[in-house]
């Protein structure tokens, strides 16, 4: 029985190194391709969404034709905390001895994200989003009061299509593999990006 998500956990996010035509995409799995995708502690929501630009072609009188392509993929996510180093592999600062700076220099890098949302059948669906680049987050501090209230961070990013493949996201529902012979392994999906099969 199909189930509805329920969940979200296990946030991953890994650097794009290149990503063109020639050469294909690469991520940075480190020297000797032996590091794996980081995990942020304590996700908490995950919202994505694709844009698209339409157009409508008019023939004898009426709409006759409709073609569409893909804008920006808009992603906010709400975590438990954003660490300093997190923070500065997804925008570009620089941690020295513990301490962040921050600088009107800093480039954030483009990176892939990943995740997965438990559904009510106790299956998983996984995703990767390919390549995107994270905003700055705002930042508020506020007194504690007698209730405590959590100060939870947001960080938005700007996905796009990979310029090698025209990728974008892959996602995949436990419960749709065949349990015998599956041909994904979802225990690996976080050792590294899954990517699409070479036709």
């Amino acid at each position: 029985m199909a189930g509805v998500q329920v969940g979200l956990r296990d946030l991953h996010y890994i650097k794009l190194k290149t990503d063109d035509e020639k050469t294909g995409v690469e991520y940075d799995y480190g020297t000797g391709g032996t590091d794996k995708p980081k995990k942020i502690a304590g996700a908490i929501s995950a919202r994505i969404s694709p844009s698209s630009n339409t157009a409508t072609l008019y023939a004898d009188d009426g709409p006759d034709e409709v073609a569409s392509s893909l804008d920006e993929i808009t992603v906010e996510l709400n975590v438990k905390d954003l660490s300093l180093d997190v923070q500065a592999d997804l925008l570009g600062h620089t941690v020295t001895s513990g301490v962040m700076y921050r600088s009107a220099d800093d480039v954030a890098p483009y990176v892939a994200i990943g995740f997965r949302s438990v559904k009510s059948n106790g299956k998983y669906r996984y995703v990767w989003l390919y390549k995107g680049k994270f905003n700055l987050p705002e930042q508020e501090y506020r007194t504690k009061e007698d209730t405590p209230e959590f100060q939870i961070p947001t960080i938005t990013g700007t996905f796009v299509k990979r310029i090698y493949d025209g990728a974008w996201q892959a996602v995949v529902d436990e419960d749709d593999l065949d349990s015998d012979e599956p041909e994904i392994d979802v225990s690996e999906w976080f050792d590294s990006v899954y990517e699409p099969p070479e036709v």
